[in-house]
């Protein structure tokens, strides 16, 4: 069964978290920009016979209320929002499964607390993106532009390489956030650079790319690969950008071998 609770971070911004599991080591869940906790709920059903699995509510994200100060929502805060949930659970160490803006949040903490990581598992996700200056202004101005948030969050929806079936639930997840903090998750996003942290993971890392995704394509993904020493690429097929929901029979299957080998390992 999925349980959910709303805590304070560090900064005293509120987080929130979906868990299940009650014992084995631990999975955390990082959703993107676009999504919702929500998000994972395939994967903490699936994982949590045998893991404590949190999936992370992004500050920001719609859910939980009040929505933030916007210059609260920041890849730091972000980071603050996981080692909150963590620390509410107890948990000293975990593996972290991030999509898109996830992965992002997954290398920030490693820059920061490092020691806590088992591994790693990238979803669609990217270490800099290109143009990241262009692309970044070009989503704050469509979201100006468009007429509230679901407007924007159908012609977004349009763009990820969806099943017919998700189409309904990301606009839903999407449309749920407010402009400002759309805005401010747009920044936090898309404009990092990690290239020079990649070399230094040294934990095992999974990382995966759905084979329809145009958000965050294969190249980025074998760009992160690449960079990350001992890193195992895998492509998820019938799948876009948040492969974990479009693909879950396909992409529970490469986390469940990945996990296995992390354990014996």
């Amino acid at each position: 069964m999925i349980r959910t609770a709303t805590l304070p971070a560090s900064d005293g911004v509120a987080t929130g978290v979906r868990y299940a599991g009650d014992s084995g080591p631990a999975l955390i869940f990082v959703h993107g920009v676009g999504s919702t906790a929500a998000i994972w709920d395939a994967q903490l059903e699936a994982f949590a016979n045998a893991h404590r699995c949190f999936a992370i509510e992004l500050r920001g994200n719609g859910v939980p209320k009040p929505e933030p100060d916007p210059a609260s929502i920041t890849r730091a805060g972000y980071a603050a929002d996981v080692l909150a949930v963590a620390a509410w659970a107890g948990v000293e160490r975990f593996t972290l499964v991030g999509c898109s803006l996830g992965g992002v949040v997954a290398f920030e903490l490693w820059t920061r607390e490092p020691a806590r990581f088992d591994a790693m598992a990238i979803v669609g996700s990217f270490a800099r993106y290109p143009e990241a200056r262009t692309y970044a202004n070009g989503i704050v101005e469509a979201v100006r532009a468009a007429a509230g948030m679901e407007a924007f969050a159908r012609a977004r929806a349009a763009k990820l390489g969806l099943p017919p079936e998700r189409e309904r639930e990301t606009i839903e997840q999407m449309a749920m956030k407010a402009v400002p903090s759309y805005v401010a998750a747009t920044e936090a996003t898309w404009t990092g650079d990690y290239s020079s942290v990649l070399p230094t993971i040294n934990v095992p890392v999974l990382v995966t790319c759905g084979e329809r995704d145009v958000i965050a394509p294969l190249e980025r993904s074998k760009e992160i690969a690449a960079a990350i020493p001992g890193a195992h690429l895998e492509t998820v097929p019938d799948a876009g950008h948040v492969a974990n929901a479009d693909n879950p029979t396909a992409f529970n299957a490469l986390l469940e071998r990945f996990l296995s080998t992390t354990s014996a390992a």
